[in-house]
């Protein structure tokens, strides 16, 4: 063999030297510092949005059952109403067999949605309480409801 090739396949067998491996752990530790935080509230951010897309939904839900019965159900009714047969007033005679959900609904924290009707802030008031379970609170923690997401 000849000296250059014997250079050449060194040369191509050298790997990384310490100082390099170093600057690249130094360089993913900086993305890291970066990236971390921000990539850490994405599930509270997910789940408020689940949460809109959800009371869209079940205002949709809503919406059909009030089509078929003229009524929307009491807050006494519930929810559950779109899921089963509801008791009480108003009475839906032309309750759509099969339901209007799946299920009784929950939010992304895995707690039933709130529902009133009649509402305070329009014709009924949907939403959830947020990650705490309480009235009130900031970000994750804060209600989310029907009169402020949307169209």
């Amino acid at each position: 063999m000849s000296v250059s090739m014997q250079s050449a396949r060194a040369a191509a067998q050298r790997g990384f030297t310490l100082i390099e491996i170093m600057v690249v752990v130094v360089i993913l530790g900086i993305l890291a510092a970066v990236v971390v935080p921000k990539i850490m509230n994405r599930p509270d951010d997910a789940r408020i949005t689940k949460a809109k897309q959800d009371i869209r939904v079940i205002e949709s839900a809503l919406n059909l059952y009030k089509l078929d019965n003229f009524y929307y159900p009491s807050t006494q009714q519930s929810l559950e109403a779109l899921v089963a047969p509801p008791q009480g007033d108003p009475p839906a005679k032309n309750w759509k067999s099969g339901g209007y959900l799946q299920k009784p609904p929950t939010d992304p924290w895995g707690n039933p949605y709130q529902y009133l009707q009649p509402g305070t802030k329009g014709e009924f008031d949907l939403f959830s309480l947020g990650s705490d379970n309480k009235p009130g609170g900031e970000g994750a923690a804060g209600d989310i409801g029907n009169w402020d997401i949307g169209s």
